[in-house]
């Protein structure tokens, strides 16, 4: 085990979960440190076990959300009892607003439309300025609606801000924050709509890109690097986020909005 290999590794796997569920795109910032200091690694296989680490991360930090969610779905289904109805609905309302974001997902993947832009640090540029420009719309909204006021609609427009982080460079977290604050959910409310929407599509993408990684030949070295790179993901990830609902919640996204706007300039300069 080369010790310089392996610190590369964590740094991917920190760099993804750092920036995974902030509205800064990870993508984005692993394509920008790959061009900035030149890493000779599967960038392609690392953005995937770095991503797995990320979704582990959320799964465990929503696990009491996601346990209410399915006992109350399932419960709902068998008793028809009205405790379980509003969680019943918001499990619908989590399918529908996945459902924009998954059919252009579909497209976009069997045509391979982003084939072209997909590694051009460029746009990642261009993403990171628009995602300022739609934080800096909403920087002061806060909204009124909770958990089981969202409605079907509500949740069509948000899976429709959701299409938008299938762009390369762009935060599916901010889109869909950004279109959650649109709808006049309460900040809270559209911070976990955010993240109950992500694991799904999370899951799917996942899904669609890790049986690449069974026709690899992978040596015993590299299995352990992957390893450690998702499980530092998973605990960034899981730290960041919580640090990232508080900054939601007391409307301080203007820190993004600048940093955004600062990271993609420079790119756009100097990249």
């Amino acid at each position: 085990m080369n010790i310089i290999d392996l610190l590369k590794y964590i740094l991917m796997g920190f760099i993804q979960g750092l920036t995974e569920t902030i509205p800064v795109s990870s993508s984005g910032h692993l394509l920008i440190f790959k061009h900035l200091i030149n890493l000779d690694i599967d960038f392609d296989t690392i953005a995937i076990i770095t991503n797995l680490g990320s979704l582990l991360g959320i799964i465990i930090l929503f696990r009491k959300d996601i346990i209410e969610l399915v006992k109350s779905f399932f419960g709902y289904l068998t008793t028809r009892k009205e405790e379980y109805k509003a969680n019943y609905k918001y499990c619908w309302l989590i399918v529908l607003g996945c459902i924009p974001a998954g059919i252009v997902g579909l497209i976009v993947s069997k045509l391979d439309l982003f084939a072209k832009i997909d590694n051009n640090v460029k746009i990642v540029g261009i993403s990171l300025l628009i995602t300022a420009l739609l934080l800096f719309i909403i920087r002061n909204f806060k909204g009124h609606k909770n958990d089981h006021d969202i409605t079907w609609k509500n949740a069509l427009m948000i899976g429709c801000f959701q299409i938008l982080g299938l762009f390369p460079g762009i935060s599916r977290s901010g889109s869909t924050i950004v279109g959650g604050l649109t709808q006049d959910l309460k900040r809270d409310t559209a911070f976990k709509y955010s993240f109950m929407l992500y694991m799904p599509m999370s899951v799917a993408a996942t899904m669609l890109e890790v049986g690449d990684l069974f026709t690899k030949q992978l040596s015993s070295t590299i299995i352990i690097y992957y390893v450690i790179s998702a499980l530092v993901a998973m605990i960034i990830t899981m730290l960041v986020t919580k640090w990232f609902r508080q900054v939601v919640n007391k409307g301080k996204l203007i820190y993004f909005v600048i940093y955004c706007a600062i990271i993609g300039s420079l790119v756009l300069l100097f990249m």
